[in-house]
């Protein structure tokens, strides 16, 4: 059996800190916390779980934060976590048979981090993350915010999921960090271009963040997941300006990347209602509904955009066009999807009424 170090580094997170440590630490031999400047009950609550706890000055670095926790660890493998996750009962006790094989030659294991959740607590949004590493790769973070740490060598995309229970407001941390290096004269890595328009999207600064996702992708040298992201992001900024037609082009730009994802798909085609445009819009929602979700993507997936959500919108589309026949088929396989969700049960209300369901 392995051993497991989990380095995390905090601030002020006395709300979410306890919860995240009692949900993993069964499954874990170590607990370091670095701790980046608490004036709340942080530490205490870190020392109640056993944590070694060191100090670090805050220098407007994640990963140099998050190097140095890793350095201080002292297991056969690393797993990080932040303060505001949490390991479910049924992924613990998968953290905890993945552990006990016998036979563990990783020297990275990725698993599935849920973003957001929908009122029955399935999944709405995830990506992977490299989240336990064999400590003797000596894997660095890489970047002072929105950091990643880079793994190489054997790797193995496992079914454990870590879940995002963010209960803190956004705040603009790491836009300011971003504009504090730019105004310094800093020249931007495209994997910073894309983040800082990412911060500049967030807070409604929309048209530099479409000058910033045009100067990642003129680059040529992003991941092509990010890639095709900023091209979707970039079309959401041209959308929010009203400009519909910039909009449109952004998105069919994604397709110079790889074939066609649903996320872009139902982005498009929501485009294409919002102008009326309902045969074009039923066109790009029935393809997403024709596509297989790859397996093991690294990148931000929109769950919903894979099952459901391409069904509620064409249940609309058919229905404008007169189609009541294909807009309850549709209505129905959006609700055997998620039949709880407000619009779901709002067309079942409506069909209901006029004696079609």
């Amino acid at each position: 059996m392995i051993s497991i170090s989990l380095c995390m580094i905090v601030r002020n997170e006395e709300e979410s800190l306890g919860r995240c440590l009692a949900s993993v630490r069964e499954a874990v031999d170590e607990i370091i916390i670095v701790d980046t400047g608490s004036t709340d009950r942080t530490k205490e609550i870190a020392a109640s779980f056993d944590a070694i706890i060191y100090d670090f000055k805050w220098i407007d670095d994640f990963g140099a934060a998050r190097n140095y926790a890793f350095e201080r660890a002292t297991q056969s493998y690393i797993l990080w976590l932040d303060a505001d996750d949490v390991v479910e009962e049924d992924d613990l006790l998968k953290l905890k048979e993945l552990k006990a094989q016998e036979d563990f030659p990783y020297d990275s294991v990725s698993m599935n981090y849920n973003l957001s959740f929908d009122q029955e607590g399935k999944p709405l949004y995830s990506l992977r993350r490299n989240r336990l590493v064999r400590r003797a790769c000596n894997f660095r973070w890489i970047g002072p915010v929105h950091e990643y740490l880079a793994v190489y060598g054997n790797i193995h995309h496992s079914d454990v999921a870590i879940a995002h229970r963010k209960e803190r407001l956004y705040t603009d941390r790491n836009l300011q960090i971003y504009l504090k290096r730019h105004e310094s004269g800093e020249v931007f890595s495209p994997r910073d271009q894309y983040y800082f328009a990412n911060e500049l999207r967030d807070h409604a600064r929309y048209q530099e963040a479409i000058d910033w996702y045009e100067k990642f992708l003129i680059s040529g040298h992003g991941w092509v997941e990010d890639e095709i992201a900023a091209c979707m992001k970039q079309a959401d900024c041209y959308g929010r300006l009203e400009e519909k037609n910039k909009q449109i082009t952004s998105l069919l730009r994604t397709l110079s990347y790889d074939t066609p994802r649903a996320e872009f798909c139902c982005q498009l085609g929501s485009v294409f209602i919002e102008q009326k445009r309902f045969p074009q819009a039923i066109y790009w929602f029935t393809i997403a509904t024709l596509l297989e979700k790859p397996k093991d993507l690294m990148s931000a997936t929109d769950n919903a955009t894979w099952t459901w959500l391409p069904h509620l919108q064409l249940t609309v589309c058919y229905d404008r066009i007169g189609d009541r026949e294909k807009a309850i088929q549709h209505h129905k396989i959006a609700r055997h999807y998620n039949p709880s969700h407000p619009s779901v049960l709002y067309n079942e209300k409506f069909f209901k009424g006029l004696d079609l369901v």
